[in-house]
């Protein structure tokens, strides 16, 4: 996981993550955290937002289901105009960014 201010980004594996941070324009090296799905769920209740890459999706939306996270299923297939897509879950969900 890193913050980019609006949300935290969650990715799938840790070569996801350096490939989305070598994309994004950032200052400094921020710092990689590997996040468990209580310390999500936890800030979601305090208003966070995360965005999830397919891989780390897969991985979160069982879990928010059981725990009745308002979250659907998604659809990765559609192209972007970056060739990324993350789903949005928090505060202002959108999906398909």
């Amino acid at each position: 996981m890193i913050c980019d201010g609006d949300a935290c980004i969650i990715a799938g594996s840790e070569a996801k993550m350096k490939d989305y941070v070598s994309r994004m324009n950032l200052k400094g090296s921020p710092a990689i955290k590997r996040t468990r799905f209580g310390e999500i769920k936890k800030g979601l209740g305090l208003g966070a937002a995360y965005c999830f890459d397919e891989e780390s999706y897969g991985r979160f939306y069982p879990s928010a289901q059981k725990a009745g996270i308002k979250a659907g299923p998604e659809d990765f297939s559609g192209e972007t105009p970056t060739g990324l897509h993350f789903v949005r879950v928090g505060k202002m969900s959108v999906s398909g960014n």
